[in-house]
């Protein structure tokens, strides 16, 4: 991205702005449809959090197709959007919501609940009977692994072994207007975990070890539930794994039906640091400058978008232009100032460009996305912040 011509071209006024590079955005679909393996490519929405971001990639191929939301009150506004097939990703007790889910189910929509307890299943069943209606369901099973009382993955599902899942599915088959429609195992350990960071290369290689022993285990684990179902007579219509970070992986599997990806389509800075894959980074904010406390040193308004998960430095965003620029490390990315020092003569009004550490969250600190195409201002795009709406 030539910055320096963009900033001349693109009117960033007095705050902080979200820009997207339409060109990358594009090429990265093309490129993570290549890496599909002729799977089906399931949108991760909270990792792009913009409704004419998902319609557009959505309409790009026949492989991007359904959505993984977050919560049930988003699989309602993405249904009022003109969306369908929504997989919710996390369990929910958002009783009100379900009531309209179970509905709207009836009425030929597709919106699934995930489950991993008979806690989530009595809960649907509940609602089912005192409302009517109808309920799709998707069990989630562990992908973690655990060496010797090491456990190398994230802690999501309780349901470690295929009979427990099995078991799950008898009582869900049991239940009056509930449905098991998928399964999804999601290999977080693989997908979400960075293995190719400069600074850590100690740590680098010992998870790409462990994420060479865990990926056979893994497909394993899923062709053995895989196979239960069809002993059982048990159907479904969708085996959802993976994430961006796993896709070339988790699509060579013969038992997977659909990969989940969301933050490949921005590329922020977390996957620079993978080793099998690369994208274009696509998503950036710019940061005006509001004070010049020193010679070479910036202060610019607003910046502490930090990413979630873990604490660390590598959650901070980073200015990317001018390009020798850097955070202050006594300082960081500041709740509404942030200082950076460049040796390129800036002054008070111009703009530092920036990359959020993770995808989607950025957006919820912006109305709207300015994007834009061949170094120019097209059109604005309303993130779900500028819809209205804030989920989490």
């Amino acid at each position: 991205m030539d910055w320096k011509a963009i900033i001349k071209n693109v009117p960033l006024d007095a705050k902080p702005q979200l820009l997207l590079d339409q060109n990358a955005l594009e090429s990265n679909i093309v490129n993570i449809e290549k890496q599909a393996n002729g799977k089906n490519i399931r949108l991760a929405t909270k990792s792009i959090r913009s409704i004419p971001v998902l319609h557009k990639i959505l309409s790009s191929s026949s492989t991007f197709k359904g959505l993984m939301c977050f919560t049930a009150s988003e699989a309602l506004f993405l249904v009022k959007h003109g969306f369908d097939d929504v997989l919710i990703g996390y369990p929910t007790f958002d009783k009100k919501s379900l009531q309209e889910i179970a509905t709207l189910n009836l009425q030929g929509n597709t919106i699934t609940c995930m489950v991993d307890s008979k806690e989530h299943i009595e809960l649907l069943t509940k609602v089912q009977k005192e409302n009517g209606g109808q309920f799709y369901t998707c069990i989630e099973m562990d992908m973690s692994n655990n060496w010797a009382g090491f456990h190398f993955g994230v802690r999501r599902s309780p349901l470690k072994s295929p009979k427990e899942v099995i078991h799950l599915a008898k009582f869900i088959d049991s239940q009056e207007g509930v449905f098991i429609k998928g399964l999804m195992g999601y290999e977080a350990q693989i997908a979400g975990v960075t293995d190719s960071n400069s600074e850590e290369k100690m740590r680098s290689n010992i998870i790409k070890r462990l994420k060479k022993k865990s990926i056979p285990t893994i497909a394993k684990r899923r062709e053995q539930v895989h196979q239960l179902f069809q002993k059982n007579n048990m159907q479904i219509e969708f085996f959802n794994g993976g994430g961006t970070g796993s896709l070339q992986t988790t699509s060579q599997e013969k038992t997977v039906t659909e990969v989940t990806v969301g933050s490949g389509f921005f590329a922020p800075l977390l996957f620079d640091q993978y080793r099998d894959f690369q994208y274009e980074p696509a998503l950036f904010f710019s940061l005006p400058i509001v004070r010049q406390p020193k010679k070479h040193i910036y202060t610019c308004l607003g910046g502490g978008y930090i990413g979630s998960g873990s604490i660390g430095e590598e959650k901070q965003p980073q200015p990317v232009y001018p390009s020798d620029s850097t955070l202050i490390s006594l300082e960081g990315a500041g709740e509404v100032q942030t200082p950076i020092q460049t040796k390129v003569n800036l002054s008070i009004g111009d703009s530092v460009i920036f990359r959020a550490a993770k995808a989607g969250e950025i957006c919820e600190r912006f109305s709207e996305i300015l994007v834009i195409d061949n170094g120019k201002w097209r059109q604005t795009y309303p993130t779900y912040r500028g819809e209205g709406e804030c989920f989490l």
